[in-house]
């Protein structure tokens, strides 16, 4: 391990040229402005706008078609930015988002963010010049919000980052515009302005003709807007606020009433009166502290239903709003291509979430400190949960800390520890990641478990390279992980393995058909034990077809081997034995543009293992009614057919949202899973009653096939009020 991971350290440390960086000069405002999204005071046209945004698809570095023009002021409450899209016909401009955090969502094989069905505009902010981290704020036509932060130039943004900002959108003869008030207490800057100014850029797309434009960072070969490093320069912020106490604390209430089903079949009904705080302050510029006394989250919408056809354990995401905010500075290992991660050293739902991911354990409180201190990220976590689901009460503790490199390089450490009066795990390890020129990252870690009693003290150790271009694009990696290594506050799929990947891609592009781009890819994989026998071993191609209108197809075929060391039950139904199977898959989908009011995505897959086929055809569908209703439809049929048995299995859900404004939102999601028998309802309104206090009513509701007729298994409704004190 040691010597190809430190060659490869010492490739990274290659210099590179830095970007050109155009300005753009911040004017300090005099007199109020009313947010309306009109641009119509004199003071914005005091500002000198940045403009010349240059095209990253479909025309590589070309002019916008469409001009844009993008102003910032400032006073001594907030930042405000004014942008005005013009465009030749603005009767053409899409905006059926009016719902929070929808106007960009996770997309590509690495979960890059992407912009959803609308015409938008968003702006990143880099305050610390620190070249890899920024604040995201974006808007459409409606005015809807869209908050995020990026984590060393991660293009999966965190979305579910949530702050007090305001903006107002406006249609206009011309095309459209937004104002945007961003008060600095939602924020984090240092003491003293850096001598080169604050990052920024602009991103825009044009829906109707899918282009994607923005001020700097537009190369499809070294750029992209999560590229903080090369982000331009905001200048003239002098004499920025700074509160006294800059402390924020936001109280809640619940009442609600929970049915569970007793032994009888009958549902024996509990009351619930909870109260809890949450308080935030910002110990110093850039460092914040967290601290949680009783937190609830009732609020939060239950997880997607999934049919496990494999036998290793599924993953759901965080969707809990406090560990969520600077989560990326937690991130450890390395979540693989389009699958459970392989190995992360933390994963939050490890605390107050029993291993099954259904049953709650109580958390009573916590603190969290996170941020930039100088060259260092830093982050600090402690959780204390009581006793609940079959498990004792049990502290949580995370130290991560990351050291900047050059200029987006950084080398890291982490130590996380679980224990009970029982049991104790702790796990640790160093990592990096260096960018030795502009379209190449290397990056690496090296992890150790140690845990109380016997077994549970191994190691851990990846090392990958990945090269991206418009042309061409290449990935390499090798994982280990030891027979005994066992992370119990992070996610591990399988453990006593070494496994390595290549991944290639080349695009080109016709421009001709209505063809915008043709990728060709190529993957292959070898896993064995740590021993050397052989796991799994395949690979094959794929292409993937998209069209100048948005619209696309992709294929895939993969074969090769899998063996089986221990018998397993296939989604708890079908005995596979142990043995050496042959593998064959190949899947055809197809995706309709997102610009249009109705948009439909249908997949058939092919999967010959296990002496058997496993066949999945799934579709979703999305009809977005104006900016106020959007349903969403999806269906999976699974037919499972193998030696030892057969079943299929069918999920279906169906999700509805209304928004009555940006502050007002009603939603319904109904979930129908035939193999466990359950159907689950979950509604939710949300009304954001203050800037960054909410008021939340929300009813759950799970059936059960039970003979002789169905019959209600739990149901719960919780009423949650918060409210934002800022001192």
């Amino acid at each position: 391990m040691t010597g190809p991971v430190f060659l490869l350290f010492a490739f990274a440390f290659a210099s590179a040229s830095p970007p050109e960086e155009p300005s753009v000069q911040a004017v300090r405002l005099d007199g109020e402005l009313r947010i309306d999204g009109r641009l119509d005071e004199p003071a914005w046209a005091a500002a000198i706008p940045a403009t010349g945004l240059r095209q990253r698809e479909p025309r590589d570095g070309e002019p916008a078609t469409e001009e844009t023009e993008v102003r910032i002021l400032y006073d001594s409450r907030s930042l405000y930015i004014g942008v005005l899209c013009r465009d030749a016909q603005p009767d053409q401009v899409v905006a059926h988002v009016l719902q929070r955090d929808k106007l960009l969502e996770p997309g590509g094989y690495d979960g890059s963010h992407q912009f959803a069905g609308d015409d938008a505009v968003a702006i990143l902010l880099d305050p610390f010049r620190d070249r890899r981290n920024a604040f995201v704020f974006a808007t459409n036509p409606n005015g809807a919000e869209f908050d995020a932060l990026i984590t060393d130039e991660s293009g999966a943004f965190n979305a579910d980052w949530r702050t007090v900002w305001t903006v107002r959108g406006q249609r206009r003869l011309d095309g459209w515009s937004a104002e945007l008030a961003i008060p600095f207490r939602s924020l984090r800057y240092p003491s003293t302005p850096p001598l080169d100014g604050w990052g920024f850029n602009v991103w825009r797309m044009i829906r109707r003709k899918n282009e994607q434009a923005l001020w700097t960072a537009w190369s499809r070969n070294v750029g992209g807007f999560h590229r903080v490093s090369q982000a331009g320069r905001l200048e003239g912020l002098n004499d920025l606020p700074r509160a006294r106490q800059n402390i924020e604390v936001k109280p809640y209430g619940l009442v609600g009433l929970t049915q569970e089903q007793v032994r009888n079949g009958a549902l024996d009904s509990t009351g619930d009166f909870d109260v809890g705080l949450d308080a935030k302050w910002e110990v110093r510029p850039g460092v914040v502290a967290d601290a949680t006394i009783h937190p609830d989250f009732a609020q939060i919408e239950v997880d997607e239903a999934q049919v496990n056809l494999t036998r290793f354990d599924l993953f759901f995401p965080e969707k809990r709003e406090f560990f969520l905010e600077n989560a990326g500075i937690f991130d450890f290992g390395w979540r693989g291509f389009d699958e459970t991660p392989p190995f992360l050293l933390f994963f939050s739902r490890r605390i107050g979430i029993a291993d099954d991911d259904a049953s709650p354990i109580p958390v009573r409180g916590g603190v969290r400190v996170s941020g930039r201190a100088g060259r260092q990220t830093v982050g600090f976590l402690d959780m204390f949960t009581g006793p609940g689901a079959g498990q004792p009460s049990a502290n949580y503790g995370v130290l991560r800390v990351k050291r900047d490199l050059r200029q987006n390089d950084y080398v890291g450490a982490m130590l996380v520890d679980r224990r009970d009066k029982a049991d104790a795990n702790t796990a640790g390890g160093l990592d990096a990641s260096f960018w030795p020129i502009a379209n190449l990252n290397v990056q690496a870690f090296a992890a150790r478990t140690w845990t109380r009693g016997p077994g549970g003290d191994g190691s851990a150790w990846r090392v990958s390279a990945d090269y991206t271009s418009d042309r061409f694009g290449f990935l390499a990696q090798h994982l280990m992980v030891g027979p005994e290594a066992e992370a119990r506050m992070g996610f591990v799929t399988r453990t006593d393995t070494r496994r390595t990947d290549a991944f290639g891609r080349y695009t080109v592009r016709p421009s001709a058909h209505g063809i915008r781009r043709l990728d060709f890819f190529l993957e292959g994989q070898h896993i064995v034990r740590t021993s050397g026998e052989k796991q799994d071993v395949g690979g094959g191609p794929t292409v993937n077809l998209e069209m100048e209108s948005g619209d696309g197809v992709n294929a895939y075929y993969f074969f090769g081997s899998t063996r089986l060391d221990q018998p397993f039950d296939l989604a708890d139904r079908v005995r596979v034995p142990a043995g050496d199977y042959p593998v064959r898959a190949w899947s055809v989908s197809v995706s309709a543009s997102t610009h249009r009011p109705v948009t439909l995505r249908a997949e058939a897959e092919w999967l010959d293992i296990y002496g058997g086929r496993l066949t999945t055809f799934s579709g979703t569908t999305r009809l977005a009614r104006g900016a106020h209703l959007s349903l969403d439809t999806g269906f999976s049929r699974h037919r499972v057919e193998l030696p030892r048995g057969s079943f299929v299995a069918n999920v279906g859900s169906l999700r509805a949202v209304y928004a009555f404004s940006s502050r007002l939102v009603a939603s319904a999601l109904v979930q129908r899973n035939s193999l466990d028998g359950t159907l689950v309802t979950n509604l939710r309104l949300n009304f954001i009653h203050r800037p960054g206090s909410d008021l939340f009513v929300v009813f759950n509701e799970e059936w059960g096939d039970a003979a002789p007729r169905r019959r209600v298994t739990g149901r719960g409704l919780a009423v949650k009020l918060t409210y934002l004190a800022r001192f």
